[in-house]
């Protein structure tokens, strides 16, 4: 899935939107001491009231909520994995017994609790729907609406979601005149802040895929690869930071350690370019050949194929992976560019580095920046090295 097709889907998670029917909702309480289903329910959801709907509704598009690669992953299902969640998944949206669903959901629930210790009492949330794609656009002049032929394409998607302690208050009770201690017992779900979940099968182009997941993680770039292993059995997912620090490494055994800022800003613009220039909804993504392209043009010395492949083959193992191009160049991966000294740690946007030089200057390696006008410390307007020193010798 690329981003417009999550988005397109995300937005579906709507009140009385017939081109989604959600028709059972699965709950399971698992409590954290035991690690064990402590009550489990499943209700068609149409019966649920109308607030409740729609807290699960917020809650679903909150899953579906992130950045592709940070905290998104299109998971690929590993090959001969036994008791295989794929074929769990794909017999799951196939049935129409409900009964026989939840019992195909509560083995990936034992899944989850298989050398597993939860810090809170969790509930597990599952939705068993269809998702509806017109097959062509309304006609006007014919009144044919887009609606009378549909694709159908059920699917199934995972919400886990912490319990929270209840309040502890005190209350003022008008009636009596008097202060009362009030306690709730009954944990509370927040349903707000998922910890985790996803979607089978994902879609390309509102088309399934059903040898691929979309999993969703708690927070950017902190994924459960417990989840992803052992629970969903999807191959380990390679995040924007990944890519990135695989990127770097790659330079480096290419070009060595040192590299100037004008080269760094170069190979950085053209990535972007590469991006821009980019038609398709997808990120582009660089193999072994495009990276070296890459360097040559930024003006890297002494690149070549070879070398660039081999390069590929010793950081990450794999000479015909691709890296995609938005998780290397800051810009996208909405990060500045550190530059790290034993006196202070600076920042700077990607198209700036071009100003930053490290040079000696009277025998002292120095770090340069080159500014248009006078630089603002706390309020205050730094006077310009020259203009100090000639104060000085003036007094």
């Amino acid at each position: 899935m690329n981003k417009k097709d999550i988005a397109d889907f995300k937005k579906q998670f709507k009140m009385n939107n017939d081109l989604l029917k959600i028709k059972d909702i699965f709950n399971v309480y698992i409590m954290k001491e035991s690690s064990e289903v402590y009550h489990h329910q499943s209700t068609p959801f149409e019966i649920l009231e109308q607030e409740q709907q729609e807290l699960f509704l917020t809650n679903f598009k909150k899953v579906l909520t992130g950045q592709l690669d940070q905290k998104l992953f299109e998971l690929k299902f590993q090959r001969n994995a036994e008791n295989s969640s794929q074929l769990i998944l794909h017999q799951g949206i196939l049935t129409n017994d409900t009964d026989e669903w939840k019992g195909q959901m509560l083995q990936l629930v034992e899944k989850m609790l298989k050398d597993k210790q939860y810090e809170m009492d969790i509930v597990v949330t599952f939705i068993h729907g269809e998702y509806l794609k017109p097959t062509k656009r309304s006609n006007a002049e014919t009144e044919e609406s887009s609606r009378d032929t549909v694709y159908a394409n059920p699917f199934i998607l995972c919400s886990i979601n912490k319990t929270m302690d209840p309040k502890k208050e005190l209350l003022f009770d008008y009636v009596e005149k008097e202060f009362k201690y009030h306690f709730v017992v009954d944990p509370v779900i927040n349903l707000k802040v998922p910890v985790g979940g996803f979607l089978f099968p994902s879609f390309t182009d509102h088309a399934a895929d059903v040898n691929h997941v979309l999993y969703s993680a708690e927070k950017p770039y902190e994924l459960d690869y417990h989840f992803i292993e052992e629970v969903l059995n999807a191959e380990e997912a390679m995040t924007a930071q990944d890519d990135k620090i695989v990127f770097e490494e790659i330079v480096k055994d290419v070009a060595g350690n040192q590299i100037n800022t004008s080269i760094l800003a170069n190979v950085f613009d053209e990535i972007q370019r590469v991006v821009e220039e980019n038609e398709e909804p997808d990120a582009p993504k660089l193999d072994y050949r495009d990276v070296e392209k890459v360097l040559t043009t930024s003006g890297v010395q002494d690149v070549d194929r070879q070398k660039v492949e081999s390069a590929f083959k010793k950081v990450i193992d794999d000479e015909n992976y691709e890296l995609k191009a938005t998780s290397i160049v800051p810009k996208y991966t909405s990060k500045s560019i550190k530059i790290k000294t034993k006196v202070a740690d600076i920042s700077v946007c990607p198209q700036d580095l071009r100003y930053v030089r490290q040079m000696h200057v009277d025998g002292k390696l120095c770090l340069m920046i080159e500014v248009e006008e006078n630089t603002v410390i706390e309020g205050f307007e730094m006077i310009p090295e020259a203009i100090f020193n000639k104060v000085k010798d003036e007094e």
